[in-house]
């Protein structure tokens, strides 16, 4: 099938993880729960932010878009994987492709700008707590919410049609387990020099950006918590704030190791994708139920224990 008048290729061949056939099976039934655990995780942080009325905040709020995005970008990568460990079944057409590319950097993108917003919130609680409640407001919290899914959907466009707007004629095999930029700038019938640069360039500048305004935010809520003179009030204050930090530090790490080398072909890079693909998101509720004493009280009331307050 002729794309233009440069692309010959139809379709692509995943190969996916290299492991020995015996392991497929083992592989399949790993990965399948972990997607399930994802899932049925996020899917329960969210049903209980919006049932349970005392986490009705902005924090909770944005906890929600996370566990949203870590349910679906689980979704735009993993069941094709596990297709390919039990059925062998690693073709994925031309458009399959684009669509599978589009989405991982459409919430992977999303999920940056959340991880800032987030970090702004908290920023504003613990630092601004007289002023909180008049800046964060509920519409504030829906424009800003939609500002991050805006932003994911205008980067990934981006991205996704100067990737796309390359020849593709062969070959057609994809030495990664999705759709990813680096994996698809190896099989380009063109130089890809303007390409790995600007990806450098545009991801490494907004990974950074966001990076470091999370930095800033965590550096004045520190100081902030080292003048509270209870001893309590700053344990809490730093529970609040270790989630998320742990959850930046999960998913910026491998993401920088990816990205700001789009030339590598390393066999460690598969390695470091599974675990932002598939670990990552999985880790999410995780982190936020075991550290966040107000979520674990309000997934004991959703089922239905009494929660018993210390004295």
């Amino acid at each position: 099938m002729q794309r233009g008048n440069h692309t010959s290729v139809s379709h692509f061949i995943l190969v996916g993880l290299h492991h020995p056939p015996q392991l497929g099976t083992p592989l399949f039934l790993t990965f399948l729960v972990i997607y399930t655990l994802t899932v049925s995780g996020n899917g329960l942080i969210i049903l209980t932010v919006l049932v349970d009325t005392q986490l009705h905040r902005p924090m909770y709020w944005f906890l929600c878009h996370l566990s949203l995005l870590d349910m679906t970008i689980s979704s735009a990568i993993v069941p094709k994987m596990l297709a390919g460990f039990l059925l062998d079944s690693r073709i994925i057409s031309f458009g399959g492709c684009v669509i599978q590319l589009f989405s991982f950097h459409f919430l992977g993108c999303t999920e940056c700008f959340l991880y800032t917003l987030m970090a702004y919130d908290r920023f504003l609680a613990i630092c601004k707590p007289l002023h909180y409640a008049t800046i964060m407001t509920r519409s504030v919290c829906n424009y800003l919410a939609f500002g991050t899914w805006l932003g994911g959907t205008l980067h990934s466009l981006f991205q996704t049609s100067f990737i796309f707007r390359l020849p593709f004629c062969g070959p057609n095999q994809v030495d990664y387990f999705f759709c990813d930029i680096p994996a698809m700038l190896r099989l380009a019938c063109a130089d890809t020099t303007i390409n790995e640069l600007i990806t450098l360039v545009d991801i490494g500048f907004l990974a950074l950006t966001c990076f470091v305004l999370i930095l800033t935010s965590y550096g004045y809520i520190v100081a902030a918590i080292l003048r509270i003179r209870s001893a309590d009030g700053r344990r809490n204050a730093f529970a609040t704030c270790a989630a998320h930090l742990t959850v930046v530090i999960v998913y910026y790490v491998p993401c920088t190791f990816i990205y700001l080398r789009p030339g590598s072909q390393e066999p460690l890079d598969g390695v470091v994708a599974v675990f932002y693909t598939a670990i990552t998101p999985l880790l999410n509720p995780i982190i936020y139920t075991l550290r966040n004493k107000e979520m674990k009280a309000a997934l004991q009331r959703l089922g239905g224990r009494k929660v018993v307050k210390p004295h």
